[in-house]
């Protein structure tokens, strides 16, 4: 077997090499500064590249490993953010024109946790404007390294694209409506939306507070599972992260799925959508199976009818978010998040309290459904990644048929964590990608479970040829 490249390795792989002193965080950091010069003018993942802070930290990581201090398996590992992170002295700017020059002063929670684990930052990666649909005309697009002319997942396409293409070992991403799991499934890479509170959002441009995630996104779900035990944790700066201890997120790495119930609804899995997704899907299921799992039938709801709220309650959000600067700098949004701002300045208390109730609705039929199970599974998003043209990327604003965010705003609105995972490339040669659901506070789990369903595998092994 050909030896996989220095940027396509894991973290996992990676820090046992930096541990024995095998490889050093200066060459690891060096190798990825150089294949971002190289292939980064192509893909725009990165809207801020630190090269010079990058190899500071890096020296320091290996001064700090040759005598003895070994912070974890984040030491030494070079890794990227969503430019939504405040980092102290770097440009922070939401992929928004109006916050171009905004230097934050201080570190978000989650910077200063992945510093304290003597993690390389590299850079702040490219999103859409806002964190929504569209990109601003004055920023990069992010391209999909499997094929330029096909969706990168919308919001931390930044996150998918250097992730998948060997840009950085791994990354934050944030999720409101899909935005950890469109980008993961859309460039083929894993993605973990944590229990909303599991990670705190201090410091962190939001954009719909009562849904916003933050969480990894990596080539394996055992380094997306080292990421998160790093970032979460309560925040005395977040009065919405939760005080639970964060548990060993490793724990189940590596069992048989024996004693776990997995549901599977078939209809809400593979009703109107792609047929060779709902094929890898099914397949995927009986994976599940054969690896011990015990599959329950289960039926949920016809959710695209509380889908339909999140619109209400995401452009609110957002006219909330943006307040120090919409409306008074309204021309200088993009035409896309501009007409979502505009949207959102027209929703009234009572369509509010109209959406918040179909969300509370779809939340308890969601509570009922796991009454008897410990994981749902069903695809991350309905179709591979589109083809993508100048009017869907820049706007005006268009509506998306509710199937589209099917599969990941119900559990924006539950703050149930999930799990996507590459489970499959088309006849196109675009990846495909499954999703694993759980009660709150079941990342071990969930970890566990695509894990053992990884290792049954052989997609996390695929990489873009970039």
């Amino acid at each position: 077997m050909h030896e996989t490249p220095l940027h396509f390795k894991t973290i996992t792989e990676i820090s046992e090499e930096i541990a024995s002193k095998q490889l050093s965080p200066v060459d690891v950091t060096s190798a990825m500064l150089e294949r971002i010069e190289e292939l980064d003018g192509r893909l725009k993942s990165y809207a801020t590249v630190i090269a010079e802070q990058a190899m500071a930290a890096a020296q320091e990581a290996e001064r700090e490993i040759n005598t003895g201090t070994y912070r974890g398996p984040l030491h030494g590992i070079p890794i990227a953010v969503k430019d939504l992170c405040f980092t102290k002295g770097v440009r922070t700017m939401g992929a928004a024109k109006v916050l171009e020059d905004h230097v934050p002063e201080f570190d978000s929670t989650v910077i200063t946790k992945l510093k304290a684990a003597g993690s390389i930052l590299l850079g702040k990666l490219n999103l859409t404007e806002g964190a929504m649909g569209g990109y601003n005309p004055e920023f990069d697009i992010p391209k999909n390294p499997w094929n330029p002319n096909r969706w990168t997942g919308s919001s931390s396409s930044g996150s998918g694209v250097a992730t998948a293409a060997g840009l950085c070992i791994g990354s934050l991403g944030s999720d409101t409506g899909g935005s950890i799991r469109f980008p993961s499934a859309a460039c083929g890479v894993v993605g973990i939306k944590p229990t909303w509170g599991r990670v705190s959002r201090y410091g962190v441009l939001a954009l719909a507070e009562s849904m916003d995630h933050v969480g990894p996104m990596t080539r394996s779900v055992a380094d997306a599972a080292i990421m998160l035990e790093v970032i979460a944790g309560a925040d005395p700066n977040d009065p919405t992260s939760l005080p639970d201890p964060v548990p060993n997120m490793l724990e189940g790495i590596g069992r048989d799925l024996q004693g776990i119930r997995v549901g599977f609804d078939e209809h809400y899995a593979t009703n109107d959508i792609d047929t060779e997704l709902a094929g890898a899907v099914r397949a995927g299921v009986g994976i599940l199976a054969d690896q011990g799992a015990e599959i329950i039938e289960v039926q949920l709801p016809d959710v695209d009818e509380y889908v339909s709220a999140w619109p209400t309650l995401c452009s609110a959000g957002a006219v909330a978010a943006h307040a120090a600067t919409y409306p008074s700098q309204r021309d200088a949004y993009g035409p896309w998040f501009r007409g979502w701002l505009d949207m959102g300045a027209r929703v009234t208390g009572a369509d509010y309290a109209r959406a918040d109730n179909l969300r509370a609705a779809c939340t308890g039929h969601l509570r009922r459904v796991f009454e008897g199970i410990d994981v749902l599974v069903c695809p991350s998003m309905s179709a591979p990644p589109h083809i993508v043209t100048p009017e869907l990327l820049y706007g005006p604003k268009e509506d998306r048929p509710t199937k589209f965010q099917r599969f990941t705003v119900p559990f924006d609105y539950n703050g149930a964590p999930t799990l996507s995972v590459p489970c499959g490339m088309n006849s196109e040669g675009l990846p495909l990608s499954i999703q694993f659901v759980g009660k709150h506070l079941t990342e071990p789990l969930l970890c566990q479970v695509g894990h053992a369903y990884e290792s049954a595998t052989p997609w996390h092994n695929l990489h873009p040829d970039v």
